[in-house]
């Protein structure tokens, strides 16, 4: 018999630590209202366990270290941009690699090159920052995800899959409003669901069929990759890389943030093959960030993520990280607190509508959940709700599809007891739920508004007495 054990232990050993500063919760209801209620606006040093985002925040491994000790800093063509570009073609395939100092900037560069007001760009689901570029250039942003995708508790192996046949009526009615398709993996928006690769292909034959380019917005490719291991039988046991490499042969370009499946703390890209808009692009990246060879990083960010992107689809990575966001849903189920099913890769998504049907979506259940979190226990979360997809571009305001409170695990910076920690602050929370109330917002600025607006809860307190 071999032996199966049920601990998660984390796949690397600790060599620095940080200490973390322990709050009081009058500390942490003052800090709350300097802050506007805004989570974003609380200083990181009055957070104990820190989810607001798996971007940019998690810890570099020795070998990182050890490359960021070689950076090149040459202004052009730096041994540095060698390496970091042929880390990114050996996994992605793609010809033109373009240096960015993060993925919103190689989101801008894209849909300046390609989209003109009263284009639709069609996707998964848009996350805030690609929404907030495209719409920025007058164009429309479009979700088409499968149906179950918007049903936080159905169980389906690949909820972030796009409606191919929404896809192919879109295209066969519009096509001439459509500069490009993309496709986010994992779908962030929709709760951190992977993308099977029957559908990437299927997408990947429309786009063809009507002569569309299709990006990928490759943030959490590694992660995805490990799902279609576990839950696409035609890939079962096949290694991440060869994954990874099948995905991005299926695309015609890529834009990534190197900050969640780069490993590392800053950086990101933009790939293609098209040998045109590769030009223009990288015009618009002398413009705005920097020579080509180094687009706004220093030499030693391009060592690092040319690592960072290798270890990000060890196993033994994976499996754990993909674990530990399993283990903390299956607690969280055992005291019926409604989350986005299955658990998802870089996060936990809770199902606030669920968890708060007394608070309708415009009173903002999401972002009084992730308040009251922070309140009760130093949790910070991230709202994936109406404050954040609730703007319209004309000023209008509607109710986001779902209601989501997300738990953005940073890769490598907390252990098993930290999750443990998570689960009894959850269920704390959750045992008080009724008597969370709804919140309304104060100022706002015109567009991504859950950055800086303001907010105040509806009462005056958060909790009612």
């Amino acid at each position: 018999m071999t032996f199966q054990p049920h601990t998660i232990i984390e796949p690397f050993r600790i060599k620095s630590v940080e200490p973390i500063r322990q709050t009081t919760r009058a500390e942490r209801a003052a800090a709350l209202e300097a802050a506007h209620y805004n989570l974003f606006l609380l200083r990181a040093r009055d957070v104990l366990i820190d989810l607001l985002t798996d971007s940019g925040t998690g810890a570099m491994s020795s070998a990182q270290w050890a490359g960021m000790m070689r950076g090149d800093e040459s202004y052009a063509g730096a041994d540095s941009w060698y390496r970091f570009e042929d880390a990114v073609r050996r996994i992605t395939g793609l010809t033109h690699v373009i240096p960015t100092h993060q993925g919103r900037a190689a989101e801008r560069i894209l849909f300046g090159a390609t989209v003109s007001a009263g284009d639709i760009v069609p996707n998964n689901t848009h996350f805030d920052t690609t929404r907030a570029n495209i719409e920025a250039r007058g164009a429309t942003a479009l979700d088409l995800p499968i149906p179950e995708g918007r049903q936080p508790s159905l169980q389906h192996p690949f909820k972030g899959n796009m409606d191919v046949a929404a896809l192919e009526h879109l295209l066969a009615t519009d096509r001439a409003r459509v500069p490009l398709v993309m496709m986010t993996v994992t779908n962030n928006s929709g709760g951190g669901q992977p993308v099977s690769l029957a559908n990437l292909r299927a997408v990947r034959a429309v786009c063809r069929q009507y002569g569309v380019p299709l990006f990928l917005d490759a943030c959490r490719f590694a992660e995805n990759a490990w799902f279609i291991r576990e839950r696409e039988g035609d890939w079962a046991g096949r290694s991440p890389r060869d994954i990874a490499q099948a995905m991005f042969a299926e695309v015609d370009g890529a834009t990534m943030s190197a900050k969640k499946d780069g490993m590392a703390n800053i950086g990101g890209f933009l790939a293609m093959h098209d040998d045109d808009l590769a030009r223009r692009c990288r015009d618009a990246l002398i413009l705005t960030e920097g020579f080509p060879t180094y687009g706004g990083l220093a030499g030693y960010d391009l060592e690092a993520i040319a690592v960072g992107l290798d270890e990000a689809l060890d196993e033994d990575y994976l499996r754990y990280r993909i674990r530990s966001v399993a283990y903390l849903g299956d607690r969280l189920r055992q005291v019926g607190i409604p989350i986005m099913e299955p658990p998802g890769g870089h996060a936990l998504y809770i199902d606030a509508a669920a968890l708060l049907p007394h608070i309708p979506a415009l009173e903002y259940p999401a972002w009084a959940l992730s308040a009251a979190l922070y309140l009760e226990g130093g949790v910070r979360s991230v709202e994936i709700g109406s404050v954040m997809f609730g703007q319209q571009p004309d000023g209008s305001e509607r109710a986001a599809s779902m209601e989501l409170v997300r738990l953005a695990f940073p890769r490598r910076v907390y252990t098993q007891s930290h999750v443990d920690y998570l689960a009894e602050v959850l269920t704390y929370v959750h045992g008080r739920r009724d008597r969370i109330r709804g919140m309304r917002i104060t100022s706002q600025p015109p567009a991504l508004r859950h950055f800086s607006a303001h907010l105040a809860p509806i009462g005056g307190t958060l909790l009612a007495l």
